[in-house]
């Protein structure tokens, strides 16, 4: 007796898509966080982070050089006016250069947190999603798109900050204590940012799960609503 095998793009309560309609709930900007797709989203965050890095590492590193060039030489200040300006010269030489060294590394690892908290959050968005369809049986049509959608919302990002922020503390040996406060501060920072995030993808058009979830159990909306009007 032949066994059936299910098309993984046809659903059994809904209608097929189409193979453009496949691609494009893969990949359709609309779905993703802040509409901006993850191949995408992320260069753009590294952008970011390594610019403010930078920005952050050119203020510090010359601070820190200028102060550490006059403790070096406070026991021989010159005397001369032509001593004062070579002064002068070579504090503004250790200024410049430790600045713009400072600033590569605070690039380098801001970019690298950063990154890891963006591909962490859209690894759990994913992941979660896909815990909901085996969960749920859903194997393609419009629920599975509405689905997708709807898992991006602040919980993946606060599990990221915490994830990102433990990462951290053990990179950093920190103790326990230090630790604890800074996962903490990790899920803060990241609960304010998903937060941030669902109001621009609702503001968007964009469906978040428990906004959806409030407005089918408050305001008397339907399921079979939410997919209809998805397609």
């Amino acid at each position: 007796m032949a066994t059936s095998i299910t098309d993984p793009l046809v659903s059994s309560s809904g209608p097929p898509f189409t193979p453009r309609e496949a691609y494009l709930a893969l990949h359709n900007p609309a779905h993703d966080r802040l509409s901006i797709p993850f191949p995408l989203r992320l260069p753009l965050a590294l952008i970011l982070a390594a610019v403010s890095g930078s920005v952050l590492g050119l203020s510090q590193g010359g601070l820190v050089a200028g102060l550490r060039f006059r403790a070096e030489n406070a026991h021989r200040q010159p005397n001369t006016q032509t001593g004062w300006y070579l002064y002068h010269k070579s504090k503004n030489y250790h200024v410049a250069l430790g600045g713009v060294l400072e600033a590569f590394k605070m690039a380098g690892k801001l970019g690298l947190w950063v990154g890891m908290f963006v591909t962490m959050e859209e690894g759990l968005d994913r992941g979660r999603a896909g815990l909901v369809r085996v969960w749920r049986g859903v194997r393609g049509g419009k629920e599975e798109d509405v689905l997708v959608e709807s898992s991006r919302d602040f919980v993946s990002t606060a599990l990221a900050g915490l994830g990102t922020a433990g990462a951290f503390s053990t990179w950093n040996r920190f103790p326990v204590a230090t630790a604890v406060r800074t996962a903490r501060m990790g899920a803060k920072v990241g609960f304010g940012f998903g937060i941030a995030e669902d109001v621009v993808s609702v503001l968007r058009g964009r469906r978040v799960g428990y906004v959806e979830f409030v407005k089918r159990h408050l305001l008397g909306g339907s399921e079979s609503k939410l997919v209809a009007s998805a397609g």
